[in-house]
């Protein structure tokens, strides 16, 4: 990066949280990404699915420590 990217950088770190939320919003959507509805939409059922599998019973569920256990045992080196 040049300098002037560096020094708009610093001056976006330096803002409050909420003017960076509302910044790196207006960028992500200045970027014109493909949205695709349907898959929102999948997602969207999927949430709700496991939603009402673990309203039923149905879902198996785990403590966030024991994830976080799992993960640093298979990648620990």
């Amino acid at each position: 990066m040049d300098v002037s990217s560096d020094i708009v950088i610093e001056d976006a770190l330096s803002l409050p949280a909420d003017i960076r939320i509302n910044l790196i919003e207006k960028l992500i959507q200045s970027l014109n990404l493909p949205i695709n509805s349907e898959i929102d939409m999948l997602w969207s059922e999927e949430a709700e699915r496991r939603v009402e599998q673990i309203k039923e019973g149905k879902a198996k569920l785990i403590t966030g420590k024991e994830v976080f256990a799992k993960i640093t045992s298979k990648y620990q080196k």
